[in-house]
């Protein structure tokens, strides 16, 4: 009998958060170590902030796991920082993955973060090739964002380079998300 109230309550949990929205594969999901301290990020923000992670990219859970790890050891332990940068990265797999998470300011892009979430792509676009289904990861966590309150419905989407001195997010990244809707130049 507990397995199955187990069963049940697994799936209510799963089937509400599919409601909600797009599946994240959560930080424990991915080997990511607890961040050492976190800042809240509010509501109804304005931007959306697109980055690459300009290293290497991966088409499997497990490869973009390692790669995940990579990122977030890169990010603590050399730069100093408390957690992986971004919000949420896309692996070439097509799974979304939690970086530092809903309500909780990323390190992407200097003085953005407190009104931004970061998106970040793992791998090198400016010769990777961004496929469909990272495409429609993206668009469904962006409206995912929206649907949450997270981001503002009107909210405004940039390449890294609009608001820093980068080549990030990479050429075909570029290219591909001045066509979405909530772009601005």
């Amino acid at each position: 009998m507990v397995s199955k109230v187990a069963l049940l309550l697994a799936v209510l949990v799963c089937s509400q958060y599919m409601a909600q929205g797009v599946y994240v594969i959560s930080k424990g999901e991915w080997g990511g170590r607890a961040p050492s301290w976190t800042v809240a990020l509010g509501n109804y923000l304005g931007y959306a902030i697109i980055h690459h992670t300009a290293g290497s990219y991966c088409e499997t859970r497990s490869a973009c796991e390692a790669v995940l790890r990579s990122v977030q050891n890169y990010h603590m332990d050399a730069l100093g920082w408390p957690d992986i940068g971004y919000n949420f990265l896309i692996g070439g797999d097509g799974n979304v993955y939690e970086g530092r998470g809903w309500n909780r300011m990323g390190a992407h892009a200097a003085e953005w973060n407190p009104y931004s979430i970061g998106i970040s792509f793992l791998g090198n676009f400016n010769w990777d090739t961004l496929e469909p289904n990272m495409i429609a990861a993206a668009k469904n966590l962006l409206n995912d964002a929206v649907n949450r309150g997270q981001l503002s419905s009107g909210y405004i989407l940039y390449g890294h380079r609009q608001v820093s001195a980068t080549e990030c997010p990479g050429t075909n990244i570029w290219n591909e998300i001045r066509t979405w809707s909530n772009w601005k130049a």
